[in-house]
C-alpha cells in the first residue's frame, strides 16, 4: 500500500495504523519435534530457519510503522496473550474514560467477549482498512439472550459444556447475529469457562459471544496481574454507566430479539466431530456413532467403509516393534488451540489425568503423535508448580512450543511407518485435539476422522489409543500387574481439579511471564531488518513477494462490474470452510504450488505451510481451492483439488483451470451450497478467488467473514432466493452465466434482486449480498483497499 502511495506521487508514510494495533506472531511453529524434553527449542529454531524472511518482515514492520506493538514468535496464542494482558476492559487515555473493544484479524478475537469486551474477528482486509481510518460497516445485527441456570455435574468440563453450546447455538442459527449470555449460571463459570464458550463464537456462526463484566470477571482482572488501582477504575466506570452485573442487586429485565436457555446440570461429557465441531456425540454414545460412520455413506458423518473392510488391521514396524492400526486408532493426540489452553480447570484436569493414569502404569503407544501447546508461558508455571508436568511428559505430552499446532493443521509430519500404514491400507485415522475446527483435510491430510475434545479427554484417548471404545464398559487399559483400569480410575473429580487450580495458578505467574514478553528471544532480536520505511523487496524470496493488487492502479475507480459468458470454476456443496477455500496447512507434494516451489529451487522438507507462506501471492493463488478433500460436483464425487475446464473437458487443478480461463480473457464464478466459507477468517479464501479471476459466488447462504472479505475484493456475492440452490433450479455448472448489473453504482441498491440468465435459457433470481452501501462504495473501486488509497492520496 506504502508502494502504491508513492507510485501516485502521493506520501506513502499516510499508511499507518491510527488506532493501536497489536500484533501476536503465532501461528508458523509446527510440531515438528515431539515427545522430546528439547521440542519447544527443536520446534522454535526450526520456525525461525523456516520463517526467516517472514519474521524479519514483520521486524521491519514494527519498526517502520508507529502505533504498532509486535509480540515476538514464542510468546503464546494471540487471544490468550490478549484475554491475560492487552485487554484494557476499560481505555483510559488521557484522563479519558471509554469502554475497550477490539477489531481482529482472526475469527477467535470473540474470545475476549468473555472478559466482557466487545471484539469479534473481521479478517485482514476489513482490519487494514479500519487501522487506516475507515469505519466498520455492518447491518445492526439482532441479539439472542442465551440463559445459563444451575451447574454443572462433577466431572463435567468447560470444553464439554461449550460443545453444547456450539451444537445448540448452530442448529438455532445465529449468523450475523451477537450473542448474549445471562442469568444465575453464570455464577458458576471461572472467566477460563466463559472465554472458552466465547472464543468459539464462529463455530456457532456468532459475531460474537458477549459475557458482561461482573465480579468473576473483576477477580480475573486482578489474578492476572493488573493493578487494583485499574480493576477499581473499570469497575466504577461501568457501575456509573450501568454497564456492570452485580448478582447481588435485582436484575433488570433485559429484552432480546430471542431467547434460549439451558441447564448446566443437562450438559454430559461429549467430543465433535468427525469432520465439523457442532457434530456433538455424548461420550456414552460414541462407540455407537463410531460405527455409524464407518457404515454412513461418505458425508459430515459418514466414511462409506463396506461391511468387510471394518475389521481390517494394518500391521506394520514402528522403529522395530510390532504394531498395528484399525478404522479410529489414534496417530495424533494434541492438547493445542486458544480454545482450552487458556483454562486452567482442564488443563490441570488433563495433568491429573496423566498422573493417575502414570501411577497405574498406563502408557501411550509410542506411534501416537502427542503434543501440549500451551497458549502462554503461565501455563507452563502453573503445571510445574502444580508439579504435574512429569506426569505428562510421562505420557509423552511434552511441551512443544507456545502457538496454534494441529489445531491450525501445523501438526507436522507422521513418522513413516505410521504415514505408510495408512496410506498402504486405507485406514480412516484419527485425531483427537483440543481445538475449535476439525474440517476436512485441516488437522494433518492423513487424518480423515478428527474430533475436538477437552484436554483431559484428550489425555484419555490416547492412553486408550482409539475412538472405537466405549469408555462406560470397555478398559481404557491395564496395570503393570494385569489388572484392567477403566476411565472413570483416572478421571479427576470436579473439586480435585478446583484445589490444584487455587494452589498452584498464581497472580505472579502472569506478572513475571508478561513483564517479559515484548523483550523477544535472541533468534527474534538478532534478524536484521532494513530502516527504510518503504519495504525493499527481495525478488529472489519466496516467503515475501510483492503482490499485484495495486499494479497499474490510477487514481479513478473502475466502476461496477457484471458478469458476462462467466464459466463456472466449480459447483460445491454445503459447508464449503475456508480451510477447503484456502488451505493452512502443509502443501502437498503433487500441488500447483509445490510445482511452484520446486521450479523455485525450494527442496521439498522446507516447503513450509500455506500458513506460513502466505506472505507470497504466487503460493497462494496456487494453494486456493488446494484442499485434498473438496468435493467439486463437476467432477462426479471425485474427491479432491481438481475441476473441469468446460471448453476442453479436461480435468485440472484448480489453478491450472483459472489461468487457462484468465488467459483466454474468460470471467469465471462459483456455485456453492448453505454456510458458504464457514470457519477462519482467512483473507486468503477472497484473496485468492480474486486472482484466480472469479468474479462472482453464487451460494445458498454466507459466514459473515468470508462474505465481507469477498466485498472486501471486488467479488459479487449473491444468495439464491429461498427454498432454491443450484440442484433445484437445474444447473450443473456447465452453463455459462450472466450477472446483469448497472455500470453506476449509485443505481444499485444493497440488498436488491439481481437476474442470473445462463447461455442455456435458464434465468433466476439472487439477493445482491452488499449489505451497506459503503459496500457498495468499495466495489465502485474494485475493493476495499484501492478505496482508502484513493481516499488517503486526496488528503
Amino acid at each position: 500500500m506504502r508502494d502504491a502511495m508513492n507510485s501516485l506521487d502521493s506520501n506513502p508514510d499516510k499508511i499507518n495504523p491510527l488506532v493501536p494495533v497489536d500484533l501476536v506472531i503465532d501461528h508458523s511453529v509446527q510440531v515438528d519435534v515431539a515427545r522430546n524434553e528439547n521440542a519447544v527449542q527443536a520446534n522454535m529454531e526450526l520456525e525461525f530457519q523456516r520463517n526467516k524472511e517472514r519474521f524479519a518482515f514483520l521486524r521491519w514492520g514494527s519498526t517502520a510503522f508507529k502505533n504498532m506493538l509486535v509480540v515476538p514468535p514464542g510468546s503464546g496464542i494471540v487471544h490468550q496473550v490478549n484475554l491475560e494482558y492487552l485487554g484494557r476492559v476499560v481505555f483510559n487515555t488521557d484522563g479519558i474514560l471509554y469502554p475497550d473493544s477490539v477489531v481482529g484479524t482472526d475469527s477467535h478475537t470473540t474470545m475476549i467477549d468473555g472478559l466482557g469486551v466487545a471484539g469479534w474477528g473481521v479478517g485482514g482486509i476489513e482490519a487494514e482498512a479500519v487501522m487506516l481510518g475507515q469505519p466498520m460497516s455492518m447491518v445492526l445485527p439482532g441479539v439472542v439472550g442465551f440463559k445459563l441456570s444451575g451447574k454443572l455435574q462433577n466431572g463435567v468440563t468447560a470444553t464439554d459444556l461449550v460443545l453444547t453450546v456450539t451444537q445448540i447455538l448452530r442448529k438455532y442459527g445465529v449468523v450475523g447475529k451477537f450473542v448474549e449470555f445471562y442469568g444465575q449460571g453464570m455464577g458458576e463459570l471461572s472467566l477460563a469457562d466463559r472465554a472458552t464458550i466465547a472464543n468459539m463464537s464462529p463455530e456457532y456462526g456468532a459475531t460474537m459471544g458477549f459475557f458482561p463484566v461482573d465480579h468473576v470477571t473483576l477477580q480475573y482482572l486482578k489474578l492476572t496481574g493488573r493493578s487494583d488501582e485499574t480493576v477499581e477504575m473499570i469497575e466504577a466506570y461501568l457501575r456509573a454507566n450501568k454497564m456492570f452485573v452485580d448478582y447481588n442487586e435485582p436484575q433488570q429485565r433485559i429484552v432480546y430479539s430471542s431467547y434460549l436457555e439451558l441447564d448446566l446440570a443437562d450438559v454430559v461429557p461429549c467430543i465433535s466431530g468427525p469432520k465439523r465441531p457442532h457434530d456433538r456425540v455424548p461420550l456414552k454414545d460414541m462407540k455407537v456413532d463410531w460405527h455409524s460412520c464407518l457404515e454412513n455413506k461418505v458425508g459430515f458423518k459418514g466414511f462409506g467403509i463396506p461391511v468387510e473392510e471394518r475389521p481390517k488391521v494394518a500391521e506394520f514396524s514402528f522403529h522395530g516393534q510390532p504394531a498395528e492400526l484399525k478404522h479410529g486408532s489414534l496417530v495424533i493426540a494434541a492438547i493445542t488451540s486458544c480454545t482450552n489452553t487458556s483454562n486452567p480447570s482442564v488443563m490441570l484436569g488433563a495433568a491429573l489425568v496423566a498422573k493417575k493414569a502414570c501411577d497405574l502404569g498406563l502408557e501411550v503407544k509410542p506411534w501416537i503423535k502427542t503434543s501440549l501447546a500451551p497458549g502462554s508461558g503461565v501455563v507452563t508455571k502453573y503445571l510445574l508448580q502444580s508439579g504435574l508436568q512429569k506426569y505428562l511428559n510421562q505420557l509423552g505430552f511434552n511441551i512443544v512450543g507456545y502457538g496454534c499446532t494441529t489445531c491450525i493443521g501445523n501438526s507436522g509430519d507422521l513418522d513413516e511407518s505410521v504415514a505408510s500404514a495408512i496410506s498402504d491400507n486405507d485406514i480412516i485415522a484419527a485425531a483427537v485435539l483440543s481445538g475449535n475446527r476439525n474440517f476436512e483435510g485441516r488437522v494433518h491430510p492423513l487424518t480423515r476422522a478428527n474430533y475436538l475434545a477437552s484436554p483431559p479427554l484428550v489425555v484419555a484417548y490416547a492412553i486408550a489409543g482409539t475412538v472405537d471404545i466405549d469408555f462406560e464398559k470397555e478398559p481404557i487399559g491395564t496395570t503393570k500387574d494385569g489388572k484392567t483400569v477403566f476411565f472413570r480410575d483416572i478421571w479427576p473429580s470436579t473439586e480435585e481439579i478446583a484445589q490444584v487450580v487455587q494452589s498452584s495458578v498464581l497472580p505472579n505467574m502472569f506478572k513475571s511471564t508478561y513483564e517479559a514478553i515484548t523483550k523477544g528471544n535472541t533468534m527474534w532480536n538478532s534478524l536484521s531488518v532494513s530502516s527504510s520505511s518503504l519495504y525493499e523487496w527481495d525478488t529472489n524470496s519466496t516467503y515475501i513477494h510483492d503482490p499485484p493488487y495495486f499494479k497499474g492502479m490510477t487514481m479513478y475507480p473502475l466502476g461496477p462490474h457484471g458478469v458476462k459468458d462467466a464459466y463456472c470454476l466449480l459447483n460445491l456443496g454445503d459447508s464449503i470452510t475456508t480451510d477447503h477455500i484456502s488451505p493452512a496447512g502443509s502443501i502437498n507434494k503433487d500441488s500447483p504450488a509445490a510445482k511452484y516451489l520446486l521450479d523455485c529451487r525450494v527442496d521439498r522438507k522446507d516447503f513450509n505451510s500455506y500458513g506460513s507462506r502466505r506472505g507470497n501471492d504466487e503460493v497462494m493463488a496456487r494453494g486456493t481451492f488446494a484442499n485434498i478433500r473438496i468435493v467439486n460436483k463437476l467432477l462426479n464425487g471425485e474427491v479432491g483439488p481438481r475441476t473441469v475446464h468446460i471448453p476442453t473437458g479436461e480435468k485440472l487443478y484448480v489453478y491450472d483451470a483459472a489461468m487457462r480461463y484468465k488467459a483466454a480473457g474468460e470471467d469465471s464464478i462459483i456455485l456453492a451450497g448453505a454456510e458458504y466459507g464457514s470457519g477462519s477468517s482467512r483473507d486468503w479464501a477472497a484473496k485468492g478467488p480474486m486472482l484466480l479471476g472469479v468474479k462472482a459466488v453464487i451460494a445458498k447462504s454466507f459466514e459473515r467473514i468470508h462474505r465481507s472479505n469477498l466485498v472486501g475484493m471486488g467479488v459479487i456475492p449473491l444468495c439464491f432466493k429461498n427454498g432454491e440452490d443450484a440442484e433445484k433450479l437445474g444447473l450443473t455448472g456447465y452453463e455459462r452465466y450472466n450477472i446483469d448489473l448497472p455500470n453506476k453504482v449509485t443505481e444499485i441498491k444493497p440488498g436488491q434482486d439481481v437476474t442470473v440468465t445462463t447461455n442455456n435459457g435458464k434465468s433466476f433470481t439472487c439477493t445482491l449480498r452488499f449489505d451497506t452501501q459503503v459496500e457498495l462504495v468499495y466495489f465502485d473501486h474494485g475493493g476495499i483497499l484501492p478505496y482508502v488509497i484513493r481516499n488517503l492520496s486526496k488528503q
